[in-house]
């Protein structure tokens, strides 16, 4: 099949109009949308993508702990969600990704609490979601920005202690390079219970560019019957994996990586 593919917008870290642009110039079908939904206009948002031809197939969280001890700050944090799930029902409904704090690596108070109070908000999340008719799926990251769910079999877990119909989980090759002896393994583990797959090389460029067996992960999503689309979040080379910007030229560099990515995943028969 040819499965739509799409990329992350915050890795441009530049106004919609131009990421849109370069996107389509990347020869790519749609987005997955930074859930700004305290600046961003969601009625515009959709307007400037789709002016440019592409679909909103996702939205990207921003930073908001779901899992914190301190009541205070887990509130701020569903809050957030809270307005992301009206702005995303706003642009089309979308899938919602969700995952805890990107940074916090290690629990405040107990791994126990936290994993708890994980479970907990997600089911919150997911219920706001579903009173609005939209899904949501549970990234799954490495041990270098989350200490919790870092595993598709800790997703699937997961997944059966929330108990929300509307969960699944979001697999990342980039993040399954670290923590899972055999990712494309990891995928055939998941099977249905996979809503987004998020691509990057071992080295987080560009499909090719690092020691990732995509070849193996294609063939399985495809044998599984994954009909969801593919979503590319490349960084440009550089210290600080937390924000994209790594110097002069950074978006060329990352509208390269969506072009030669394309390609070779089409060459896969992606």
């Amino acid at each position: 099949m040819t499965r739509k593919l799409g990329c992350c917008t915050w890795t441009f870290a530049t106004s919609l109009e131009e990421t849109a642009a370069r996107i389509r110039r990347a020869g790519l079908d749609g987005v997955e949308l930074f859930g700004d939904a305290d600046n961003l206009d969601p009625v515009r948002a959709k307007d400037i993508l789709a002016n440019e031809g592409l679909e909103v197939f996702s939205i990207t969280p921003g930073d908001a702990d779901i899992s914190h001890p301190d009541g205070a700050v887990r509130a701020q944090g569903l809050a957030y969600y809270e307005r992301l799930v009206d702005w995303a029902a706003t642009i089309g409904q979308p899938l919602i990704s969700c995952h805890g704090l990107v940074t916090r690596i290690k629990p405040v108070s107990t791994q126990e609490e936290e994993d708890a109070l994980l479970v907990e908000s997600t089911r919150r999340v997911c219920y706001l979601a579903k009173a609005r008719g939209l899904s949501v799926v549970f990234e799954i990251l490495n041990r270098y920005e989350s200490h919790q769910v870092r595993t598709v079999a800790e997703g699937l877990a997961f997944l059966d202690k929330v108990g929300a119909d509307n969960l699944r989980l979001l697999p990342d090759a980039y993040h399954m390079n670290i923590e899972e002896a055999d990712p494309a393994g990891a995928l055939r583990q998941g099977g249905s219970a996979i809503g987004l797959y998020h691509v990057a090389d071992s080295n987080r460029c560009a499909i090719g560019e690092g020691h990732t067996d995509f070849a193996s992960q294609i063939r399985v999503i495809n044998e599984i019957g994954y009909q969801g689309p593919i979503i590319i979040e490349t960084s440009a080379p550089g210290p600080n994996p937390f924000t994209p910007v790594k110097g002069e030229g950074f978006r060329d560099i990352i509208e390269g990586h969506l072009v030669t990515s394309r390609e070779r995943l089409r060459e896969m028969g992606a």
